[in-house]
């Protein structure tokens, strides 16, 4: 579509990024909820004092997936295996961290029937979180379309196509967090 003048076209921009990093945002967390799988990205942003310096453990050695339920920590620097045993045991991500001296294992127990339920209730209050902010974008873009009406810079008309417009990219957005919450309550419930 184009646009009148520039501060629409920004308008628009605004708007497309806006979704895209709260939607962005919804699959980054859902990354690192557990569906019964281990998952690199559930220690990544677990960070330990290294040396007076906050350092995530992804940068500290080699994050493995071995089986579907193991993930396994080898340390560049074997010294710092009791620290980030310590800084997994704080992270309370469910898993007691096993250490044999050169490698840190986590073995992830099976999902029982309750936490399953749980962790889908998270997954549908992450998703209605997003879609508020989607909404609160959509909120925004129509206030700063009024001003441009009363502005009178634009037309009516063309005001109207740009609110229409809006709507349809807000709901396509919206459409698309239900999509990716459906698939990740699926995901969650597959035994």
């Amino acid at each position: 579509m184009t646009y009148a003048n520039p501060q629409i076209e920004t308008l628009f921009n605004n708007l497309h990024a806006s979704n895209d990093k709260a939607v962005a945002y919804m699959q980054s967390e859902y990354a690192v909820m557990r569906a019964g799988r281990a998952n690199p990205k559930l220690v990544e942003k677990i960070t330990v004092d290294y040396y007076g310096t906050p350092t995530p453990i992804n940068q500290m050695g080699n994050i493995a997936v071995p089986e579907a339920r193991m993930l396994t920590i080898t340390l560049w620097d074997k010294s710092a295996i009791g620290i980030v045993e310590k800084a997994i045991m704080a992270a309370n991500i469910g898993v007691t961290p096993q250490n044999d001296g050169s490698l840190i294992r986590l073995t992830f127990p099976v999902l029982t029937e309750e936490r399953r339920r749980e962790l889908v209730k998270q997954v549908k209050k992450l998703a209605e979180d997003t879609k508020v902010v989607l909404r609160n974008n959509r909120r925004d873009a129509m206030d700063a379309l009024k001003k441009v009406k009363n502005e009178k810079t634009v037309s009516e008309d063309m005001v109207a196509d740009y609110e229409k417009e809006v709507d349809k990219v807000v709901s396509k957005c919206i459409e698309n967090v239900d999509k990716l919450c459906k698939d990740k309550e699926a995901d969650i419930m597959a035994v």
